[in-house]
């Protein structure tokens, strides 16, 4: 692609260049979206499914912006638009709260097909956009971007940072098929998409808003804890519902939990079933 980027001084936006994608872009867009369908077929939340046909992302090739910001904002009022990487903390929470979602307009490389550290367009777009096409998980995306907001002037980026890891991005939620994928970060993985529904290693811990904002997480490997919620409504009113002021004084003892704990107060999911217990305190 181009290397020609124009930054809006006020919020990052940069045009898609949609046009200046090469042939080899678009098939490695294909070839990632077929593999990822096929291993998400019985692992991802039908929701997300249902997105990826509402929005055609299977049309050919790297999807143009303005194509699918026409069915997604007629379904959500949402749209996509292009940043040129990682923009900062503020800028990133009201666009969100102004329902835009900042999406990367690079693509991976064959040498990076597995894996690359930087969220690209298939991560951004095939990973999170879809479930913008949900009206109540577009409405959380929206009040996180408002509590983020609020948020620094609290200094407990923090903790909404392992919010929206702990849900975006390596979210789990129930289903009446079982436990299955929302976050972005596991549908757009390979090899995570497998390991965070049938692998016995990691824990699966019923979502609690306090719980998850003290809890660390790893950047440089699978996830050792996913939490599950049971509904996006759930997950929705969780935030809304939330008086995040005493919340963020609680949370200001800088008290964190690692990112394998299991605690006492902790009920763990079974995957593959709605079935669930109290951890064992010797757990």
């Amino acid at each position: 692609m181009s290397s020609h980027i124009t930054v809006r001084d006020d919020d990052y936006v940069i045009d898609q260049n949609w046009s200046a994608y090469t042939a080899d872009d678009h098939a490695i867009w294909d070839f990632l979206y077929r593999r990822q369908v096929g291993i998400l077929k019985d692992r991802a939340d039908p929701a997300m499914l249902r997105g990826l046909e509402t929005l055609n992302l299977n049309r050919g090739g790297i999807p143009n912006f303005e194509q699918i910001n026409i069915e997604l904002r007629a379904r959500t009022g949402f749209e996509v638009v292009a940043v040129p990487g990682l923009v900062p903390d503020e800028v990133f929470f009201n666009h969100l709260a102004n329902r835009r979602f900042p999406a990367g307009q690079f693509i991976r490389t064959r040498q990076q097909l597995d894996y690359l550290q930087e969220p690209d367009i298939f991560h951004d777009v095939f990973g999170h956009v879809p479930l913008l096409t949900d009206p109540v998980f577009a409405n959380y995306m929206e009040a996180y971007g408002k509590g983020g907001l609020r948020a620094m002037k609290f200094g407990r980026l923090k903790n909404l940072a392992a919010l929206y890891w702990y849900t975006v991005e390596f979210g789990l939620i129930e289903t009446p098929q079982g436990v299955r994928i929302y976050g972005a970060g596991i549908s757009s993985s390979k090899d995570e998409s497998i390991f965070a529904i049938e692998d016995a290693s990691p824990n699966r811990i019923r979502f609690d808003l306090e719980r998850v904002m003290r809890t660390n997480y790893r950047i440089d490997d699978f996830q050792q804890t996913y939490f599950v919620i049971r509904s996006y409504d759930d997950l929705f009113r969780a935030t809304v519902d939330t008086d995040f002021a005493p919340l963020y004084a609680s949370l200001a003892d800088g008290e964190t939990h690692p990112a394998d704990a299991i605690l006492p107060s902790d009920s763990i999911v079974t995957a593959g079933t709605q079935a669930y217990a109290k951890a064992k305190s010797s757990a």
